[in-house]
């Protein structure tokens, strides 16, 4: 896998809108306009945002072609050091058409969403390229009040800093608090964050389990399987895949659907080990813990596969950041997640990789 230069201080960084438009809408502007500012005072960096990222919902909705060219002019341009989803959605697969894998390829940069990106994430992977689901303009960055700490914190040893270990460890609080972003007043009102009385899990497995991780929005999931973008069977060998569940909280029955077709293609044997993210709401939470249980040890006939549950990543917040395409360790008995190789190069160019904090 190609992996992309640490970002510095001083880098330029491209907001693009490959799904959802809605950060072009008036009601949500505000929203774009706070989270680039924090990238530009947290973080230091110089944003620009893509000529179409800003035309709004239906613009963007009937066309796809629109977002690609976007996304691929962000790539050819060596000025841009990284590229940052402004939201999710739920139509970024009606890209596969535009997109230039070569172009990707050959301009190797950070990029970084989650949710519907899931799609982008794969195309990335295709290509070669070190991906990071992770951290997007209109819900992280634009958090309501401020930014959570924990976030800020894998934002910056994952993207700023080449490091060749980086523990991921259990948030003590998080939040899935809904605030209705139309009304501006919301801003300033910060989510009520909730005591976790989990840490990470370990639902079964035992020892460490070593692998290139891969993965996403298992929604999201359904809509890539069987496209140019899904892994032919030998790819899966010895992989990490981390799972995590969006705010359409799927029922306990399509999470067992969809982990019984991977059984059913022999993924599931495959693997080294399955991450799984806090659902959203903490809704089903016993329910998703019996269903990996019941599939995984029982219907695919892996009861020794690790499966670490309830890590902060995907759609409840704070968020760490997973970078799809290298090594990671579940060690079960401490129940701890570790990338265990740096997902960035350094750059040669930089005095100085440290980003300081300008709120």
């Amino acid at each position: 896998m190609i992996k992309p230069k640490a970002l510095k201080y001083g880098d330029t960084v491209a907001i693009v809108s490959l799904s959802s438009g809605m950060g072009g809408d008036d009601m949500f502007y505000y929203r774009y306009l706070l989270g680039k500012e924090r990238l530009e005072k947290i973080f230091r960096l110089k944003v620009i945002t893509m000529p179409n990222a800003l035309k709004g919902s239906e613009f963007l909705k009937n066309h796809p072609e629109k977002r690609a060219e976007d996304l691929m002019q962000a790539f050819q341009d060596p000025k841009i050091k990284g590229i940052i989803c402004m939201i999710g959605g739920d139509d970024s697969i009606r890209l596969l058409p535009y997109i230039n894998y070569d172009t990707i390829r050959k301009n190797p940069k950070i990029f970084m969403g989650y949710s519907d990106s899931t799609v982008n994430h794969f195309m990335m992977y295709k290509a070669g390229l070190v991906s990071f689901y992770g951290p997007c303009v209109l819900v992280e960055f634009a958090e309501n009040k401020q930014m959570h700490e924990y976030t800020i914190d894998s934002i910056r040893r994952t993207l700023f800093h080449v490091s060749q270990s980086i523990d991921i460890a259990p948030s003590p609080k998080w939040t899935s608090e809904f605030l209705d972003w139309s009304n501006m007043k919301n801003q300033n009102v910060r989510r009520k964050m909730q005591h976790d009385n989990h840490g990470f899990e370990v639902l079964q497995g035992t020892g460490i389990a070593t692998g290139e991780l891969i993965g996403g929005c298992l929604g999201v999931f359904k809509m890539i399987i069987g496209t140019e973008l899904w892994l032919e069977p030998s790819e899966w060998e010895g992989k990490i895949l981390f799972l995590e569940t969006g705010e359409d909280y799927p029922v306990p029955n399509e999470v067992c659907y969809f982990l019984r077709n991977l059984a059913a293609q022999g993924i599931i044997d495959k693997l080294n080990g399955i991450i799984v993210g806090k659902p959203l709401d903490e809704r089903y939470y016993d329910e998703y813990k019996q269903i990996y249980k019941t599939v995984i040890c029982n219907e695919a006939n892996q009861p020794n596969l690790p499966i670490l549950y309830n890590v902060n990543f995907g759609h409840t917040s704070p968020v760490s950041i997973l970078p799809y395409g290298v090594m990671a360790q579940i060690d079960c008995s401490q129940k701890k997640l570790t990338v265990i190789e740096s997902p960035i190069e350094r750059d040669l160019r930089s005095r100085n990789g440290e980003v300081r904090d300008e709120r």
